[in-house]
């Protein structure tokens, strides 16, 4: 007899070869039909496959996360025998799950897959997952599976076959189609109930540019077809807040060919809010004991071999500049974190320096394939809202607090109320990955999770995620539609003061507290594309570019308008006027398109009254756009009035 563990601490005995759907059919008929995968013992695997003996077991559904990604995996091999079926003589590269979904990367040879084919993989995956077909896991010798595939002419699976030996290669069949695989898959088909192709674009085998470029197909599938519909609502919904398109709307920034693709040009307006979040920010650091400091664009190749950031990231940076003079070598700044501990080695330091918090809104450089960079969410060049805080480790734990303060802060601010915290600490078993010694990387990690429970953070832990420096502490945001990005790191550094030699008082290390940015903001470009989308481009009021917005009736009406924004820009709101000979219903469609905060309707009996009619861009506006015979605005009030009331 076995023993398993379940989730709740309950215990149960079963046979020896049992499996963890076995398990699920003893606990419920109705859970075992709804099981996709299983984890056990932390690993996710087959739930099918027997059980290795005593173990923890958690049965996975569509409901969690690895559950969707098993699935999804599984619905990336049934495209494949669609497309093998459709397209005979298909060679396939990898069909990994991701956040919302799968690919596949083939090469069609001669044919090509457009848009319109799209309706027919669909078809064809329908009527293969309608036979419920089953995953068969096979464990196969190195030399039959290198068999396999020159004899099926794949020689990209024979190129993956190469990093692999004996004793680790499975491969899973279902129906027609075999894949080198490791798994794990879903018992069967028939859980596959919607599908839709998504898209298709061109990638680089193991994404080289110097190799041959791929089809790479995009598709997402469900267990119900409902949940596809609903899916494809929320689609449209992001597709309309996508901040590439609201930036070009709300003239916030530009790219332009010329100046090289992913360095983001702003217009004034983005600028203007880009630098209104600066100082929101900057404020909020000079309250929390942060000192502002500033570091060049470049730095020389050899910080960088200090750093030990060359060595890891240099094949895939932007290539060293060379100088006129012979040998001299400096690369565009790919990080802060070297140059903040230059500064603080610049003097001696006593522990009464402790704790020394650094910040700078830093530009920094990173080379990301053409194919990768999207707006302003993946970009080349990018400031990071970076900081980096020397500190004794017996104070940790109260810098982390701090940290987290200003994380919420700036949450709050910006209305993200849906995250979620994860603590990200060392392998339990494997401890040769990480640097530091043990005693330090205890305090720290205990540090951290006293830090979020004082700070009534809900946390989830995730063992074997730490950095090989350090653990760390990440924010994941939900955003409006309920996408989740990552927009905040706290972490712990033992690595960078040890390779730069940094001390204080008697030779002891201070760690910093992060070598990624460990602030709310990381890429500041990569923020404010979340705010375009969580916000719609309707941005909290102190934020907004456009605050206010004048729409005199006709042109009579304008000098009276300028006297009302000159009163508002002193009153410090952000204000213009639309002096253009159009009809009022046309203006008042060009703010609400613009998403201005307020738009304040100047006529006649306004004028007379010495007021304005005030519209919130809250009310939406419907139906044809007529000058309103009485104003169907929030409220009238003179200007003096209106600057003083809370928006």
């Amino acid at each position: 007899m076995i023993k398993v563990t379940l989730p709740d601490g309950s215990v149960r005995e079963f046979e020896q070869g049992a499996t963890a759907m076995d398990v699920a059919r003893n606990i419920s008929e109705g859970l075992a039909r709804n099981v996709l995968s299983a984890k056990v013992n932390g690993e996710v695997r087959d739930a099918n496959r027997p059980l290795p003996g005593d173990c923890t077991l958690a049965l996975l559904t569509w409901n969690d996360p690895d559950g969707k990604a098993t699935m999804w995996h599984s619905s990336a091999h049934l495209m494949a025998e669609a497309i093998e079926a459709l397209y005979p003589g298909t060679k396939f590269g990898i069909g990994p799950p991701i956040e919302n979904g799968f690919y596949y990367d083939i090469d069609l040879g001669d044919k090509t897959i457009g848009d319109g084919d799209f309706a027919a993989i669909e078809a064809k995956m329908k009527e293969l997952a309608s036979k419920k077909l089953v995953f068969e896991r096979k464990e196969v010798s190195k030399a039959d599976a290198i068999a396999y595939f020159t004899e099926k002419g794949d020689e990209y699976k024979l190129e993956l076959l190469e990093g692999l030996n004996d004793g680790e290669i499975t491969f899973y069949t279902q129906g027609n189609f075999t894949d080198l695989c490791r798994g794990p898959h879903i018992p069967d088909t028939s859980f596959i109930k919607a599908t839709k192709v998504m898209s298709v674009a061109g990638a680089y085998w193991r994404g080289d540019e110097k190799r041959k470029q791929l089809t790479r197909l995009y598709a997402i599938t469900f267990s119900k077809q409902k949940e596809l519909d609903e899916y494809l609502v929320l689609l449209e919904e992001a597709k309309k807040r996508d901040h590439r398109k609201l930036g070009k709307e709300l003239d916030l920034f530009t790219f332009s060919e010329r100046v090289g693709a992913g360095l983001p040009l702003w217009l004034p307006k983005g600028a203007a809010l880009r630098e209104r979040l600066i100082n929101f920010m900057k404020t909020a650091q000079e309250k929390a004991g942060y000192v502002q400091v500033a570091t060049p664009h470049i730095g020389s190749k050899a910080l960088y071999e200090t750093s030990g950031h060359w060595e890891k990231y240099g094949k895939d940076s932007f290539q060293p500049i060379s100088t006129p003079q012979e040998g001299e070598l400096f690369m565009l700044k790919p990080m802060n974190c070297p140059h903040h501990c230059e500064i603080f080695a610049s003097r001696p330091r006593s522990y009464k320096d402790l704790p020394l918090r650094l910040a700078e809104f830093g530009t920094v450089y990173r080379y990301e394939q053409s194919g990768e960079l999207h707006g302003l969410a993946r970009v080349r060049g990018f400031t990071q809202d970076d900081a980096h805080l020397f500190c004794r480790p017996d104070q940790v734990k109260e810098e982390f607090m701090k940290v987290i303060d200003l994380v919420l802060l700036v949450l709050r601010a910006l209305n993200f109320e849906n995250f979620e915290v994860q603590v990200s600490l060392r392998d339990k078993e494997d401890r040769s990955k990480y640097i530091g010694s043990e005693e330090n990387w205890e305090k720290a990690e205990q540090a951290i999770i006293e830090a979020a429970a004082a700070s009534g953070l809900k946390t989830v832990v995730e063992y074997g995620e730490a950095a090989f420096y350090g653990p760390k502490l990440d924010f994941m945001i939900k955003d409006a539609l309920g996408r989740r990005w990552q927009l905040g790191t706290i972490q712990v550094d033992y690595n960078l003061p040890e390779r730069f030699e940094l001390e204080y008082g008697q030779r002891q290390w201070p760690p910093p507290s992060g070598d990624d940015p460990p602030r709310a903001l990381r890429s500041l470009e990569r923020f404010i594309a979340v705010i375009i989308e969580h916000t719609a481009g309707r941005f909290p009021l102190w934020l907004t570019p456009e605050q206010a917005i004048i729409l005199p009736i006709s042109d009579k009406f304008v000098e009276a308008a300028k006297t009302v924004g000159a009163q508002l820009e002193q009153l410090g709101i952000r204000t213009t006027i639309d002096e253009r000979n159009e009809k009022i219903g046309r203006k008042i469609r060009d703010a609400e398109l613009a998403k201005s905060a307020f738009m304040l309707i100047l006529g006649e009996k306004e004028q007379a009254d010495g007021t304005v009619s005030v519209g919130s861009r809250a009310r939406a506006i419907s139906g044809p756009c007529r000058p309103p015979r009485s104003p169907p605005w929030s409220r009238s009030a003179s200007p003096d009035n209106w600057a003083r009331q809370p928006a």
